[in-house]
């Protein structure tokens, strides 16, 4: 990452591509029948909606660059959560959309523990280490989820 700018614009574009395929997931979930991980798939997209709203906060008087698809340098060639999220069948059952969310969840943690571990900008860094956390937070949670799907206990998408 060369700016804070720069860092910011890939914040919001990651954040933002989970939001709308975590969404679309959602749509396809409910439309073929599996409401329940509708429900969940849209908790999870409202988390992403929060944080891009987050991130775009953080950016508050900086110039955040206009970039296009082809600008962004992702590691596996587009947005980590998106990558994970790809292939989701709408039929899935809770578990296995636990687990393709909480794979999604780790590759966005991987990419802002990447940036935080090789910048030198400490302005970067700083961001970047809130990231990781809030990405870890998010790791948590699912992780939390899936044990308590596990153990035949309710989550708080059910709530």
């Amino acid at each position: 990452m060369k700016s804070v700018e720069e860092f910011l614009a890939y914040a919001i574009k990651l954040e933002e591509e989970a939001m709308l395929r975590l969404g679309e997931l959602a749509d396809s979930m409910t439309t073929y029948g599996n409401a329940e991980v509708g429900k969940l798939f849209r908790k999870l997209s409202e988390y992403s909606k929060w944080h891009m709203g987050d991130a775009k906060a953080r950016a508050g008087f900086r110039e955040i660059p206009e970039m296009t698809p082809d600008e962004f340098h992702w590691p596996q060639g587009e947005s980590p959560e998106r990558a994970a999220i790809w292939g989701a069948d709408p039929f899935l059952a809770r578990e296995e959309a636990l687990e393709i969310a909480l794979e999604a969840e780790k590759a966005g943690l991987a990419f802002y523990a990447h940036v935080f571990e090789t910048t030198d900008d400490p302005e970067i860094k700083a961001l970047a280490k809130e990231f990781v956390e809030e990405e870890k937070e998010h790791v948590g949670e699912l992780e939390k989820w899936i044990a308590a799907h596990k153990a035949g206990q309710p989550m708080p998408v059910d709530a």
